[in-house]
C-alpha cells in the first residue's frame, strides 16, 4: 500500500491490438525509469482490443504491481484512452507516448529532467520521422502549421504523442473527440509553461497503423472546434459585442430609410437589409450568451470517469 501513496511518475500508454508489443513496451519502460530509482506506474488502457493484447496484459499487471491495465468495452478512440489513463493515474508527473514502439520509452528520462526546471508540459517532436512521407509526414507538418496559426501556439510536432505532463495541470485540461493532439492549446488558458525537445523515432515494427488520410477531417473540425472554445474561454463577451452593435447600428439606418427616407415608398431591398440586419444582430446576442455558457463549461467540467470502461 505504501508503494501505491508514493507514486512520483505514471505512464500513460493507449494499445489497440498490439499483442506483440505490449511485453516489449513494458521492459523498455521499465529499463528507461528502473535506474532513476523513483516509484512509478505504467498505466496501459485497452481501447476494444480484439486480439491477445488484454490477456496478456492482465498477466503482466498480476506478476508486477507496477503495472496497471485499464480496459474498454469497445473501441472508443485513442484520445478517450488517454483520458481514462490520466484520470487514473497516481504519480506527480504523468507521461503518455503510443503503444506501437515508435516513441522511444528511453526519452522519457531527458523529458522528466526537462519538466523539473520549472515547466508543465514537455512536448516531444520527432527528429526523424519513421513513416511514409505522402500519407503521414506531409499531412502532419500542413496540419502542424495551421494548428499554429490558429491556436498562436506553434508546437512543432501536435501528432506526437510522448509527452510529460504536471498531474495537476492536465487533470485540468477537458479533452474530448480526438483534441489529445491539441493539449498544449487546451492547456494554454491556465498559464502552461511549455517546452519542446526532440526525441527519437522509431518504424512499426509489429502490427498496422490505425491512421490515415482519413483523419484529416477530423482534425479539420476539431480545429474549429478548439478555436471557439479558446475564444470563449478567454473574453466570451467581447467576441460578439462588436458584432452586436455593428448589426444593431445597420439596422437602425435601414429602419430610418424605411419610415422617414426613400424606403418609404417601399423599396424591398432596404426592407431585406433591416431584416437582415436585426436577425444578424439577435444571431449575435444569442452567441453572446452561447460563448458565455461556453465559458463556464470549460471551467467547470468534472473530468468524468468514461461510461465505456469496463469495471470488471
Amino acid at each position: 500500500m505504501s508503494f501505491m501513496k508514493s507514486i512520483d511518475i505514471s505512464v500513460i500508454v493507449p494499445i489497440m491490438n498490439e499483442e506483440e508489443s505490449v511485453s516489449f513496451m513494458r521492459d523498455r519502460v521499465f529499463e528507461a525509469l528502473e535506474p532513476l530509482g523513483r516509484n512509478f506506474e505504467l498505466i496501459f488502457v485497452d481501447d476494444g482490443s480484439t486480439d491477445q493484447s488484454f490477456p496478456r496484459l492482465a498477466k503482466m499487471a498480476e506478476r508486477d504491481p507496477r503495472v496497471v491495465v485499464l480496459k474498454f468495452r469497445r473501441n472508443a478512440g485513442q484520445t478517450a484512452a488517454m483520458t481514462a489513463g490520466i484520470e487514473f493515474a497516481r504519480g506527480r508527473l504523468l507521461v503518455t507516448l503510443d503503444g506501437d514502439l515508435q516513441n522511444d520509452p528511453g526519452d522519457i528520462p531527458m523529458m522528466l529532467e526537462k519538466i523539473e526546471e520549472g515547466y508543465d508540459l514537455v512536448v516531444g517532436w520527432r527528429i526523424k520521422r519513421q513513416d511514409k512521407w505522402l500519407s503521414r509526414k506531409l499531412p502532419s507538418m500542413v496540419a502542424n502549421r495551421l494548428i499554429g496559426k490558429v491556436t498562436g501556439l506553434p508546437i512543432r510536432d501536435n501528432g506526437c504523442s510522448l509527452k510529460v505532463y504536471r498531474a495537476e495541470v492536465i487533470k485540468k485540461v477537458p479533452l474530448y473527440s480526438d483534441m489529445h493532439r491539441f493539449i498544449p492549446a487546451m492547456a494554454s488558458p491556465l498559464g502552461t509553461r511549455v517546452a519542446q525537445v526532440g526525441v527519437r523515432h522509431h518504424a512499426r515494427q509489429f502490427g498496422e497503423s490505425k491512421y490515415g488520410l482519413s483523419r484529416i477531417y477530423k482534425v479539420l473540425l476539431d480545429l474549429i472546434a478548439i478555436k471557439m472554445i479558446l475564444l470563449f474561454a478567454q473574453k466570451p463577451l467581447s467576441r460578439f459585442v462588436g458584432l452586436a452593435l455593428l448589426s444593431a447600428f445597420c439596422a437602425l439606418l435601414a429602419g430610418w430609410q424605411v419610415v422617414f427616407g426613400s424606403g418609404a415608398s417601399g423599396s424591398g431591398s432596404v426592407m431585406i437589409l433591416t431584416a437582415v440586419t436585426m436577425l444578424f444582430g439577435s444571431l449575435s446576442v444569442f452567441l453572446i450568451l452561447l460563448g458565455t455558457v461556453a465559458a463556464v463549461v470549460f471551467e467547470r467540467t468534472p473530468h468524468m470517469r468514461p461510461t465505456w470502461l469496463d469495471e470488471g
